[in-house]
């Protein structure tokens, strides 16, 4: 799909096209066309940072009744990679990378990790084309949506802050997480990370980046001790 075509489709106008294609071009495809200028790393740090801003935000004048953390950990679950691999997966965000020949092969174009970061580098390319008011535009309905979706199925909250509050009401402890273990060429990695909590292993888990398999071991911690009503 080419870029004004995926533009188009999802609703997006941009003054600057070329914000666009670089938001779009991951690094593997730079490495195999060293003509291109730059990936999309650098606008992938401004989104991020844009998205906690602006979801804090959001979340402070839309649930004036929650204290902080609660607040808190609706924002993480909001912004977590799984959510924002889900909103590019709505958007065909996959379908419209410049990727490296061996990220395309192996399946990049499906990956949550790959499609969390360039969705943090196309919202840093809208700020940086239109400003606030279009990110805010585009992110609305979905902050809606995905926060009433997380409300109702508590699961969806960031599990790592649920482990986190967990271990220091129950424990006074904050828990430690290692990375055991990897495997995989470089572009096609797999983590295996252990989160300890005392003075043993409580949960194990994998992913496609470090986060993602931290994640997936505090979600195993959380399965072993039983405990997921922490919201209140």
């Amino acid at each position: 799909m080419q870029p004004n075509e995926f533009a188009q489709q999802a609703g997006l106008t941009f003054i600057d096209s070329y914000l666009l294609r670089r938001a779009l071009t991951h690094r593997s495809f730079v490495n195999e066309h060293p003509e291109t200028l730059e990936d999309n790393e650098r606008l992938e740090f401004l989104g991020d940072a844009a998205l906690d801003f602006l979801t804090a935000a959001w979340l402070y004048r839309h649930f004036p009744e929650m204290n902080e953390g609660q607040l808190t950990r609706l924002r993480s679950a909001l912004v977590r990679t799984e959510q924002l691999a889900n909103f590019a997966y709505e958007i065909h965000l996959g379908e419209a990378l410049l990727l490296g020949r061996g990220e395309e092969t192996t399946g990049g174009r499906e990956r949550p990790a790959l499609l969390c970061a360039a969705f943090e580098a196309l919202i840093g390319a809208i700020y940086l084309d239109s400003g606030f008011p279009a990110v805010i535009e585009f992110m609305e309905e979905r902050l809606i949506a995905s926060s009433e979706a997380v409300l109702e199925d508590q699961t969806l909250f960031d599990a790592r802050s649920l482990l986190q509050i967990w271990a220091q009401a129950e424990l006074g402890e904050t828990p430690r997480y290692s990375t055991v273990g990897s495997s995989g060429p470089d572009h096609s990695r797999e983590f295996v990370v252990e989160v300890n909590v005392g003075n043993g292993v409580l949960g194990r888990g994998s992913g496609r980046s470090k986060q993602e398999a931290a994640q997936a071991a505090a979600a195993n911690a959380i399965d072993q001790i039983g405990h997921t009503d922490y919201w209140e």
